[in-house]
């Protein structure tokens, strides 16, 4: 297959139409994955702060009295809190007892603002370059003068006795977060060409396995036509030749010319022969021929077959005989003369491929569902290797031979399809020197 361009050029389109779209899909379920995962991360980072603020905030209502005014009792919670004019980047303090770990894992901060927004005091890690709160805004995220993205939340306070205090802020950096996202990206864009690569190679072989069987079809009409040209070819030929060896003599003998014209008739009729069984088979495949079924019974076509191939079996010194192992009379729903052909062409085959003195035995049986019918001869037998063609159109055992009889090759193709029109098979068993055995099915509609 890959040495036919244009199969190799399909396959090829087939296996990028496979990848492209694959490809489509693997990017949009990757995409659908990295914005999962960021979605999660980020409820995550939400739930979070949101807890850190919830429990800072429970904490220091209960200790705030004025407001805008912080108390000794914050810096016990928060014991890192410096003010906006201390510097207490150096400070050390017992940070084992405070309100809120997390402030110490180094990505958390606390701001206290008063009532204008003015900063009162900070904890944990204070980004530079803090924007300025827009309105009543809840969340905020934004970047640092040093590109560190930063998010957080914002909370009211108020004092014990319910007086509005300030706010409070908590947020963190979103570096891990933006570490783990470009990560996770990287794998992604990594991953995306390797595995495009594997569906790029198994979307070839895909395309070499759908279409083996077209190829082989593909392969089956390139031989048809081939061997029809060449079975066409030869009574052609013999045409041709007979009316130029005529036309360059110059004779008006009337034997002369009749013995040319029954030439030429000959050859016709063996092109109008084959022409019409290429005409049958195709309409079979078509499932175009009118069947036209009706009760056959099978032993008046067995001896129809018997008397009218006597002549045959006579002249090729074949000894044939028939045998009925029912006492009743065995019918099938078919074509009387579809029937009486494939019996015709099993029969004349077994003759023509069997030596001098030799027999061909046309048998008719029956069991419970099916009418069976056999025809054995002694004739010289198949090879193995040949079981599996014989019905294939133009197939020749022995082509030399096939010729010297007349075969066309499609004898037993037809009798095969005919065989299936009527919802049966053939099947044969043979042994070189022994002789062969076709065996044919068919349904059988009534015994009586």
């Amino acid at each position: 297959m890959n040495h036919n361009q244009l199969f190799r050029q399909t396959r090829l389109q087939l296996a990028c139409w496979y990848a492209g779209v694959m490809g489509v899909i693997l990017g949009l379920c990757g995409w659908g994955m990295y914005e999962a995962i960021a979605h999660a991360h980020w409820m995550t980072l939400d739930r979070e702060l949101e807890s850190v603020a919830g429990t800072l905030h429970d904490s220091l209502e209960p200790v705030l009295q004025e407001p805008g005014q912080l108390e000794p009792e914050v810096g016990r919670l928060l014991p890192d809190l410096c003010t906006q004019n201390e510097q207490c980047w150096n400070r050390q303090f017992n940070r084992e007892r405070h309100a809120i770990g997390a402030l110490h894992q180094g990505d958390y901060y606390v701001r206290l603002l008063d009532l204008t927004d003015n900063l009162i005091a900070v904890a944990g890690v204070s980004p530079d370059g803090l924007p300025g709160r827009e309105g009543a805004e809840t969340w905020q995220t934004f970047t640092d003068s040093q590109g560190t993205r930063f998010h957080q939340i914002s909370v009211v306070l108020h004092t014990q006795d319910s007086r509005d205090w300030g706010s409070l802020e908590v947020g963190r950096s979103l570096k891990e977060f933006d570490d783990y996202l470009g990560a996770v990206k990287v794998i992604m864009l990594i991953g995306l060409p390797i595995a495009l690569f594997g569906v790029g190679t198994a979307s070839w072989g895909l395309a070499g396995v759908a279409m083996q069987p077209i190829y082989q079809s593909y392969r089956q009409i390139q031989q048809f036509t081939a061997d029809a040209a060449h079975e066409l070819r030869t009574p052609l030929a013999a045409i041709r030749a007979t009316v130029e060896s005529n036309l360059r003599v110059d004779s008006t003998n009337f034997e002369d010319i009749i013995e040319t014209l029954k030439t030429v008739d000959r050859q016709n009729l063996r092109l109008s022969q084959l022409v019409n069984d290429l005409l049958l088979l195709s309409r079979m495949d078509q499932q175009e021929l009118p069947l036209k079924p009706s009760l056959c019974c099978l032993n008046d076509v067995i001896s129809d077959v018997e008397e009218e191939i006597a002549v045959l079996a006579i002249a090729s010194q074949v000894k044939l005989t028939t045998e009925v192992r029912v006492q009743q009379a065995v019918r099938v729903k078919g074509n009387e003369e579809e029937l009486y052909r494939l019996l015709f062409n099993l029969v004349s085959n077994g003759i023509q491929y069997t030596p001098v003195g030799g027999k061909v035995t046309l048998i008719l049986d029956a069991s419970d569902r099916h009418a069976i019918i056999q025809v054995k001869d002694t004739g010289i037998g198949i090879h193995p290797q040949d079981l599996n063609q014989i019905f294939d159109r133009f197939y020749r055992v022995n082509s030399d031979r096939a010729r010297h009889t007349g075969g066309s090759g499609l004898g037993l193709a037809i009798a095969q399809a005919i065989a299936k029109t009527h919802h049966g098979n053939i099947q044969v068993q043979s042994e070189l020197g022994q002789g062969s055995l076709f065996t044919i099915r068919l349904p059988i509609l009534e015994s009586a």
